[in-house]
């Protein structure tokens, strides 16, 4: 039985989690479907589209991610201390750009004159939104729905578009946390759709590599506050990444022996290629 989402993510342990969405059946619903012939690829910029706007709404903080063509991975910090900073104007405006909003709200942002009734469900609504701002399911929520609606509108059909609940795996520490963004931003390699990190397209790692001071990534820093703690030609060369790209080549080699799952462990090892696991 799934556990509850409040006993898998934990603020106050850690604020970075792994996440991940499949579609239905594991069909190639955002890929080409080798059985049909149709080409969905334009739905994973659908995703990287959404996932981006999303950020500069949540107080969410995307570090990694890669679409692949039956399932997505993002790895994201959930900012709790940022959505305290917000005044309650900025939370509204934030929480109306995806949601109409109720019309008291609009009349309380526009200085209509409210009663004490009504100046208090106003007040209700600010803690309410302020709350999901920071909430990793309404986050993962805003991503999904509108996608599954958009692609069922497309295929002319109604029903499930992703399989359930998403997966959520809290990072424990810094080790975990890079362990798991290399296993994400090499997904494609992993899954043999891409050669290299440059080639392997609708992931972090090659927005990294085009554009190294994106805006919508967390960057990478020696101060954590900042940023990751970490050097980004590091982790895209001699660091982490570069030795999992040699070991997630390899694993392109024995595709039987590749785990659906991976694990990234506090100390930093990184389960789940069928390999024997070297440490750097």
């Amino acid at each position: 039985m799934p556990s509850p989402r409040y006993r898998q993510v934990s603020i106050e342990s850690t604020p970075y989690y792994h996440c991940i969405s499949r579609c239905v059946r594991r069909a190639f619903l955002c890929g080409t479907d080798p059985l049909s012939g149709f080409d969905f690829e334009h739905r994973r910029q659908w995703i990287v589209d959404r996932i981006k706007l999303l950020c500069t709404v949540f107080s969410v903080d995307l570090c990694a991610y890669a679409i692949m063509s039956n399932h997505y991975h993002i790895v994201v910090r959930i900012n709790v201390d940022e959505v305290k900073q917000w005044s309650d104007e900025e939370v509204a405006s934030r929480w109306m750009q995806i949601f109409s909003g109720p019309l008291l709200m609009r009349q309380y942002l526009m200085n209509t004159d409210l009663t004490k009734a009504e100046l208090k469900c106003v007040a209700e609504l600010f803690i309410t939104w302020r709350e999901r701002l920071c909430d990793l399911s309404w986050f993962m929520r805003c991503i999904n729905e509108p996608i599954a609606r958009m692609a069922n509108r497309e295929d002319h059909c109604s029903g499930r578009f992703w399989e359930g609940r998403f997966k959520s795996q809290a990072l424990l520490d810094e080790r975990a946390l890079l362990a798991c963004m290399a296993y994400v931003d090499l997904n494609p390699i992993r899954a043999t759709t891409a050669k290299t990190p440059e080639q392997s397209d609708y992931t972090s790692i090659q927005e990294r590599i085009n554009h190294p001071e994106s805006p919508y990534l967390r960057p990478f820093k020696e101060k954590e506050e900042n940023g990751i703690s970490f050097k980004l030609k590091d982790y895209l060369g001699t660091g982490r990444l570069g030795w999992q790209t040699d070991q997630a080549q390899q694993a392109r080699s024995y595709p039987c022996q590749c785990a659906t799952h991976t694990h990234a462990a506090k100390d930093g090892s990184l389960t789940g290629f069928g390999l024997p696991q070297f440490k750097p």
